[in-house]
């Protein structure tokens, strides 16, 4: 006999947009911009971005699977040596497309085999090689902490699922914004609108905006 009950409804299915922390290293610094147009041109967002200076010992931590290394002592006074840019970046197989434009560790190979890389064009050894990037999804998530520890790391629906998420949630907080844009009538509707949807956004907690933040460790 069946059930008269209304059956459950299924949950949107949480795909994920991968996530890759990318380091432009003390080397590099004067070839940030242009390390950045590369990352756009193929494909990545920067969802949050910030240059600063890190200690021997925050350089340590962050590099903790080489401590013990031989080179370890050298990379820690390397990456302390001058500020870097940190960028959470966000694509389809954003790790592996990443470390394809890197290429390999070593800028001295990268300019035998892969001379159009990163490392090739502006990295100079193994050490001195211009750019990190996150090895696997796990220390992606890691290095994305490390570096942006106010970041929230969720998924970003795609598709289908984007469908569902935009329906149940964005759709009926706009048109709520829409409304009581109707009724205000401010002189800069979209300013007015963008600021309302800010204020009243029903997920919590706010994601960082992405703003470049100058600074100096602590």
């Amino acid at each position: 006999m069946e059930s008269d009950s209304p059956q459950k409804q299924m949950p949107a299915p949480r795909i994920f947009v991968e996530r890759t922390l990318a380091l432009i290293k003390p080397d590099a610094i004067h070839k940030t911009n242009e390390i950045e147009d590369i990352i756009l041109q193929s494909g990545f967002t920067v969802l949050q971005k910030r240059r600063l200076q890190l200690s021997p010992e925050q350089c340590s931590d962050f590099y903790v699977e080489h401590y013990g290394k031989l080179h370890f002592p050298h990379l820690t006074a390397f990456m302390s040596s001058g500020p870097v840019v940190a960028l959470a970046l966000a694509r389809h197989q954003a790790i592996a497309t990443w470390k394809a434009i890197m290429g390999p560790v070593s800028s001295i190979k990268a300019r035998e085999t892969h001379p159009d890389c990163l490392r090739a064009r502006f990295g100079t050894c193994d050490l001195r090689n211009a750019v990190h990037g996150s090895e696997s999804f796990t220390a992606a998530e890691r290095e994305i902490r490390f570096m942006f520890p106010n970041s929230v790391i969720e998924p970003i629906p795609m598709r289908d699922a984007a469908k569902d998420y935009l329906s149940r949630y964005v759709s009926p907080t706009l048109l709520t914004g829409l409304t009581e844009l109707s009724k205000k009538k401010p002189l800069d509707p979209f300013t007015w609108l963008a600021d309302w949807l800010m204020n009243n956004n029903p997920n919590k907690p706010k994601i960082s905006d992405g703003t470049v933040v100058e600074e100096a460790a602590a």
